[in-house]
């Protein structure tokens, strides 16, 4: 594996930290606190917001810790920020994927929670700062229900691999 695709990569600890940092603050039996660090990441509308939250310093600290190798870089970081600011928004995990969760339908309806023209929108998102925003507006136009993993390898690994792997995913509505 080259050194360009590690960068777009969360490794095995790292993802594992997460994903028990997103169990913890969705647990039934989270304390005060945590329930308090979920509240505050909820808040936050934009990527500099999630970075100013000790919530999300504390669950950045976490996460570097579990990082083996170099220090993230700045557009990193910013990855991650989106990914913690978007993983609070997230009810449960249904396993499924960003492009398969847009892509679901209500019984007898032939519309996708997404419009092909959002979901459109969200693969010419010109940065993270646009994508987050965007997705922020989208994850309750799912229910707020998808794979926390998913979520976070792909903003994670934003770039054209994984806009394209949405497009061939997402399912496209049929013209009449």
């Amino acid at each position: 594996m080259s050194n360009r695709h590690l960068d777009y990569t969360l490794a095995e600890p790292v993802m594992s930290a997460y994903l028990s940092w997103w169990h913890a603050v969705h647990s039934e039996t989270a304390t005060g606190s945590v329930r308090a660090d979920r509240a505050e990441l909820r808040r936050a509308h934009d990527l500099n917001a999630v970075a100013l939250t000790p919530a999300y310093q504390r669950l950045y600290r976490k996460l570097a810790d579990a990082h083996p190798g170099t220090p993230w870089k700045d557009w990193q970081r910013d990855r991650i920020a989106a990914i913690a600011g978007l993983a609070v928004h997230i009810k449960s995990d249904n396993k499924l994927t960003l492009p398969e969760a847009m892509s679901q339908r209500e019984k007898g309806s032939d519309r996708n929670a997404v419009s092909e023209l959002r979901f459109a929108r969200l693969l010419d998102a010109p940065d993270i700062e646009a994508l987050f925003s965007g997705l922020r507006r989208v994850v309750p136009l799912i229910d707020k229900q998808l794979s926390p993993a998913a979520l976070a390898s792909d903003l994670f690994g934003w770039g054209d691999s994984v806009k394209k792997r949405w497009a061939y995913t997402y399912v496209w509505p049929a013209k009449s």
